[in-house]
């Protein structure tokens, strides 16, 4: 087994790729910020929309999610009630710590699902061509946006399992 520093290094490396991966969910956000407001102006000024944007709208959404997922799960800003946690921290630490990890550990499991669903129905998608969209109109493959799913779930696994390792090592005295 390795030292700690090597641990530290493996979970350093990891925090930036879940960073690479929100940014580039923030990089969509920004990119669906301008398609959209393109979509006004052109529907507003010229009578002509630009075809396609609701389909483009409806997958990124979707793929904005899963690209945030693990970075928010690292950074805590994953939405939870922290109320029961807290109170326990201070009564009952052992006890605050066992349900954090059993919580992370029941999340990771659900993901775990996700990506246990995910992988085949990504590569159905891909390997039959499927589509959003009108054909001959406008179209967008679906499989980039079930793999991201994928990718997704399981960088907010191993986070999760971080966090979880986390908890479990022995902590240092000061």
């Amino acid at each position: 087994m390795g030292t700690g520093t090597e641990h530290g290094a493996t979970i350093r490396w990891f925090y930036r790729v879940l960073a690479v991966l929100n940014v580039t969910g923030a990089l969509l956000v920004i990119g669906l910020l301008l398609l959209v407001n393109a979509d006004a102006l052109g529907r507003t000024f010229f009578s002509a929309p630009i075809l396609g944007v609701i389909e483009i709208v409806e997958l990124s959404l979707v793929a904005i999610v899963f690209l945030a997922l693990g970075d928010a799960v690292r950074a805590g800003r994953l939405t939870r009630s922290e109320g029961l946690l807290t109170l326990l921290g201070d009564r009952a630490p052992r006890f605050s710590r066992a349900l954090r990890v059993l919580f992370d550990l029941i999340a990771a499991a659900f993901l775990g699902l996700i990506v246990v669903g995910g992988v085949p129905r990504a590569i159905e998608s891909y390997e039959r061509g499927e589509f959003k969209g009108t054909a001959q109109l406008f179209t967008v493959p679906e499989w980039p946006v079930k793999l991201i799913i994928v990718v997704g779930s399981i960088a907010g696994i191993l986070a999760f399992l971080v966090l979880v390792w986390g908890e479990l090592r022995p902590r240092r005295r000061r």
